[in-house]
């Protein structure tokens, strides 16, 4: 569905990708694991349009979307939830939502009824201000936004970032959830351990190349991960 083939970029002068090679089945959550400044979120900025490679080619279905403008690349069906969250904080909770579904895809009224779903405190608190929310409820909204625009392809950048622990429970869940409804995934997380638990397989990103990948399984008792990522 999704396939990275020698994708180089840079910031400035750093080169931040440094070839790499990866593919994205449809129907999986594929997670993307390494230390600060590999180079996780530069590659979901890089398939989503944010920054453009300088070499190497991205292919979504067929077609090679690399550089790409972001919005042509939201349009195809692949939608990101940024690090940080990145909620506009001075419109309301539907403000924010309403922002997600500026290209019409997909049945606007269903799509905000499934995230609802997906989060009903987002319901409760509609009229909000975004800014007002807590963490947690920030990251629901960030990737309810994301939900508004029916994609088919989801990158989350860091979504347990600064939560609690019982609200990073609640958020995977939700993600696996999201995978069950027929939701690609592609998550960047630093919690290599609940990403991979979570996830069919996994890539190892080392200053901008792929080192390791395989079935989730195999890298959470791999001993190069163990003893890097989870602590082991």
């Amino acid at each position: 569905m999704l396939r990275l083939e020698n994708v180089h970029a840079f910031y400035g002068p750093i080169e931040a990708l440094r070839g790499i090679d990866m593919e994205v089945k449809r129907g999986e959550i594929v997670s993307l694991i390494g230390s600060n400044g590999a180079g996780k979120s530069t590659c979901l900025m890089t398939i989503s349009g944010i920054l453009k490679p300088s070499d190497g080619r991205i292919i979504m279905d067929g077609s090679d979307i690399a550089g790409r403008p972001a919005h042509s690349v939201v349009q195809m069906g692949i939608s990101q939830v940024p690090e940080g969250r990145r909620i506009f904080p001075k419109l309301t909770v539907s403000e924010n939502l309403d922002m997600g579904s500026f290209l019409g895809r997909g049945n606007t009224a269903a799509l905000l009824e499934r995230v609802f779903s997906l989060f009903p405190i987002l319901k409760e608190r509609a009229r909000q201000y975004g800014g007002t929310l807590s963490g947690g409820e920030q990251q629901m909204l960030a990737i309810g936004r994301a939900l508004m625009c029916d994609p088919v392809i989801l990158l989350l950048d860091e979504p347990s970032l600064g939560l609690a622990p019982i609200m990073v429970a609640k958020i995977f869940r939700t993600i696996q959830e999201i995978n069950n409804e027929g939701v690609t995934v592609l998550l960047v997380e630093q919690n290599a351990r609940a990403a991979l638990k979570l996830s069919h397989r996994g890539y190892v990103v080392e200053s901008g190349v792929i080192t390791l990948q395989g079935k989730s399984g195999e890298l959470l008792n791999n001993e190069k991960v163990r003893r890097a990522y989870l602590g082991v």
